[in-house]
This record gives structure tokens, C-alpha cells and sequence, in this order.
């Protein structure tokens, strides 16, 4: 029998053969009835005993198949049988375990379904630069090409680069911020430092096309990562000055209250249709008013960052009544 394959079984059974010989020797010694009472108890004792053996080691190997089934991939199958015992601990714990395989496999196929479309979007974002910048370069090796031409393919390519840069720097980010190595500083800095830093690489871009801009409450202090607090801002003010016309204004309001710090950033722009309004946060999602150079991160990447700091972010808008992004940074996890 394969119960008796077990080498504890095998020790057992010697033992237990010793043991009871002794006994019933000694049952006989007394007397032959007593013997024979020594005899029934033990064969009694020993066949009660290997049964409740035999099945405990039928429910162990019950379990075997059990597991052998989930590695095969039948993440379904339920052990559980909620008595006390154990044994039934053991079912239990061994159920959390493949609910939790269960979970973390089904996270990992979302995540390669994920990974597959974020590629096939960064391809498709870097084919059309590389496309553009190859006929220019062919364009350019003319030795008959005027030079007022070939500077402005050179140009032209120059520009395509620094998308093209911006654009794997950007994606670096993101994917810091989705694997969790990326991690945040956090510390009390004034607001009015934090939209300085954000500001300062728009100003031009901003005075270029007249925009004007004002900033309310810079005194609070807000408890951030400054570097990629200000990262997010960026991606967020840059959005709303692309759609905002020469003339018009970006308005800033920092609040405080108990529970979050709050950083409100309206613009005078064209605003945000309803159809694209739920998907702006959505990675690679280009709005039907999107400049043509706009490539569906920025936004995207600002969630992210804000999200790891426990905040986050959501908008107002209606068409041809501008756009209001609202960033909330908590200060405890409701």
C-alpha cells in the first residue's frame, strides 16, 4: 500500500509491532484471559489509530493535488472546509496564498497587456520624428541645396531631437514613478518657492504669447516633494498656456485647510470638451483640440506624481470657458 511507503509509518509500525508484543506477552504471563483482553485493546488501539492516520494522509494528499492543480494554473479551486482543527488552518492559509497568486498573476497579465500598448504607443510617437528627420537628412546630403534650405531642414531636425529627448525623458519618469523606486522627499515648503520653481522654465513661452499670470496665497506651506511637485505643475501650466490665445491670463490661488493643501490653476483658454474631459489623465490620450506636437503624458505624469504623494488631481472645465485644474495634497490618508 503507498500509506505504507511513508518512511514515519514504517518506523511506527515497528514500534508499535514491539510494543504490543511485549504486552500481550505480559497479558499472557498473567493470564489467558488477560491476554487475550491485551490483545483485542491493542489491535483495537492500533486499527483506530492507522485509520485516523490513513485519512488524515488522504487530506494531505488531497492537498498535493491541490497544489500541483494550481500550478497548472486553477486558481479557482477552493480548500477551505471550515471546521477547527490544524488541519483546516492549514486549507485555509493555503487558500489565502492562491488567492493572493491568483491576484498577483491577474495583476501581471493587465500589466503586460499594459506594457504591449504603452510600446506600441511610443512607437508610434517616436516613428513620425525619426520618419520626418530621415527625409530631411536625405534631403540634405543635395549638394545643390540652398543654404537657406538647409538651414531650415537643420533647424527642423533640431527640434525633432529635442521631442524626441523630451519625450524618453518624460517616459523615464513614468516609469520611476510605476515601479516605486522614485521616492518622495517630503517636507514643508513655502507655496510661493514651489510655483517659482514651476513658473521658471514657462515665462518666455508665456511672455511670447502675452500671457499674463497672478499667484494668490504663496505664504502657505504645503508638504511636498518639491522637485517633482514642481515637475507635475509644469506638465499641468504648460497644458493650460498651449490652450490659452495671446492675450490671455493664467490665475493661481494656493488654500489651506485641516485636511489638504489645495493649488488651483484656471485659465482663460478654449476649455475642455465633455467628451474628452473623463480621459485627459488617460496616458497617450490626445484631445480633439491637441496641438499637433502633443504627445498625451504630461498630464498623465502629473496624476502619477501626485498620486505617490497620497494627492491628486481633477478638473473643471467647459468649452470656450477655460479650464481649472484643482491639486490636492492630503495631510493624513482618509
Amino acid at each position: 500500500m503507498k500509506f505504507f511507503r511513508n518512511r514515519e509509518i514504517q518506523v511506527l509500525t515497528i514500534v508499535l509491532v514491539f510494543l504490543c508484543a511485549a504486552l500481550i506477552s505480559g497479558g499472557f504471563m498473567i493470564s489467558f484471559p488477560t491476554g487475550v483482553f491485551v490483545s483485542v485493546t491493542a489491535f483495537m488501539l492500533c486499527l483506530t489509530f492507522f485509520l485516523f492516520t490513513l485519512q488524515r494522509y488522504r487530506q494531505i494528499d488531497k492537498l498535493s493535488g491541490y497544489l500541483r492543480r494550481i500550478s497548472n494554473g486553477e486558481y479557482s479551486l477552493d480548500v477551505r472546509d471550515n471546521v477547527e482543527g490544524e488541519l483546516s488552518i492549514l486549507k485555509n492559509e493555503i487558500y489565502k496564498v492562491t488567492s493572493m497568486l491568483s491576484e498577483y498573476n491577474q495583476q501581471l497579465k493587465r500589466e503586460k497587456l499594459l506594457l504591449a500598448d504603452h510600446m506600441a504607443d511610443i512607437s508610434h510617437q517616436l516613428k513620425t520624428p525619426l520618419t520626418s528627420m530621415m527625409v530631411m537628412v536625405d534631403l540634405l546630403r543635395n549638394k545643390s541645396l540652398p543654404e537657406e534650405k538647409r538651414e531650415e531642414f537643420t533647424s527642423r531636425i533640431y527640434a525633432q531631437l529635442e521631442r524626441i529627448e523630451w519625450l524618453v525623458s518624460s517616459l523615464l519618469k513614468m516609469s520611476r514613478l510605476d515601479a516605486g523606486v522614485e521616492e518622495m522627499k517630503m517636507r514643508e515648503v513655502p507655496a510661493g518657492v514651489l510655483l517659482e520653481k514651476a513658473l521658471k522654465p514657462l515665462l518666455i513661452s508665456m511672455e511670447l504669447k502675452d500671457i499674463a499670470y497672478s499667484v494668490k496665497g504663496g505664504e502657505h506651506k504645503i508638504r511636498c516633494d518639491l522637485n517633482w511637485t514642481a515637475e507635475a505643475l509644469i506638465n499641468i501650466l504648460k497644458n493650460c498656456m498651449e490652450h490659452t490665445p495671446k492675450g490671455g491670463r493664467i490665475d493661481i490661488l494656493v488654500q489651506d485647510n485641516p485636511l489638504y493643501s489645495e493649488i488651483q490653476i484656471s485659465d482663460s483658454g478654449e476649455g475642455i470638451s465633455k467628451k474628452d474631459l473623463p480621459h485627459i489623465f488617460t496616458r497617450f490620450y490626445k484631445g480633439e483640440n491637441s496641438s499637433p506636437d502633443s504627445v498625451g503624458i504630461g498630464l498623465a505624469m502629473s496624476k502619477s506624481i501626485m498620486q505617490r504623494q497620497l494627492g491628486d488631481i481633477t478638473v473643471k472645465s467647459r468649452p470656450g470657458e477655460g479650464s481649472t485644474f484643482f491639486v490636492r495634497l492630503y495631510k493624513s490618508v482618509l
